[in-house]
Formats: structure tokens, C-alpha cells, sequence
């Protein structure tokens, strides 16, 4: 399986990314960013909004996912921000369509999962999902995580909800 390493998208690079400036985003970021990443433009600005008016939740969101043994970027992920009240975080990911179907997912999601396993005031991880996106319903089901209720998202429309445990709730 192949191994991710994450390269954070600041405000600088989301910016140079929304102005359509992807070498300048590149070279902010020390990664060359894909035209998929590029293409991303309405996540980019929900993600520069957020950290103008949230700084903390820069160390969560936002992220490309680069592959630590060829270096080439397969997509990206993050988590929507810091743990809320309850010590929940969720969980968000997506793979360049030139590179699904090789594991990607998997272990983008196995690294968001490290990172929210890692902080102690996150007690549990959710996802949402399409209930017709079979690819991630497998993906979050062998990572541990249960359905637990569904919701409507402006964008997406129906998304079933699963949550697991932190590695921190269950004991580490």
C-alpha cells in the first residue's frame, strides 16, 4: 500500500490557487500541485475563509496528499477543523481520477486518521458520505467506522454519517 505524506496548503498557496496561479501555488507550497488540486477552486475558497476567520484551523484542514515514495501529489485531504465540543473531528479526502483505484484513498485516510488519533482531545472521527460513492463506503468501513444517522449537505445532497472511536477513546 502506498504511503502518503502531507504538504499543507496555506492561505498563500489557496490563494495563488483560486487566482488560477498554480506554478505559484506550487512554489509556495514546495510541491508540484496537479491540475486536479488547481481545479478545486470552491474548496480552496471555503478553506481560506475558514483559516481567515479561524488561524487554528490551518493545522487541520487543508492538505495535498503526496505520495512519500515517488513525490508526486495523488489528491488531497484533511479534516474539517479542530475538534468540536464533544471531541469529534471529520474526516474529508479525495483521489485525482489518474490515480484511484491504487490504494490512495486508503492511505490518505489512514494518515487523517493518525493525525486525529494523535490529539488527545479528539475523542471520535466522523465521515459523510454519498450513498452512492461505493469506493469510500468501503474505504471508511474496514477503517473501523459505523453508520450512525444521515444528513443533508447543500452540495452533495443525501450523505450517510459514520463515526469510530479515537485510538485515544478506546485506550491506546
Amino acid at each position: 500500500m502506498p504511503e502518503i505524506r502531507f504538504v499543507q496548503l496555506s492561505p498563500v498557496v489557496l490563494t495563488a490557487l483560486i487566482e488560477g496561479d498554480r506554478a505559484g501555488a506550487s512554489a509556495a507550497a514546495g510541491a508540484d500541485l496537479s491540475e486536479y488540486i488547481a481545479s478545486e477552486v470552491w474548496l480552496w475558497r471555503i478553506r481560506r475563509d475558514q483559516i481567515a476567520g479561524d488561524p487554528a484551523s490551518a493545522d487541520w484542514i487543508a492538505r495535498a496528499a503526496v505520495d512519500a515514495q515517488t513525490g508526486v501529489v495523488v489528491g488531497h485531504g484533511g479534516i474539517h477543523g479542530p475538534p468540536d465540543a464533544d471531541g469529534v473531528v471529520e474526516v474529508a479526502y479525495s483521489v485525482d481520477p489518474a490515480f484511484r483505484l491504487r490504494g490512495y484513498a486508503k492511505a490518505i485516510l489512514r494518515a487523517l486518521l493518525r493525525r486525529a488519533d494523535d490529539d488527545p482531545a479528539v475523542r471520535a472521527v466522523r465521515a459523510s458520505i454519498r450513498p452512492d460513492n461505493a469506493g469510500s463506503l468501503a474505504t471508511i468501513a474496514r477503517s473501523g467506522f459505523r453508520k450512525v444517522g444521515e444528513q443533508w449537505d447543500p452540495e452533495d445532497g443525501l450523505e450517510w454519517v459514520f463515526q469510530r472511536a479515537s485510538s485515544t477513546t478506546r485506550g491506546r
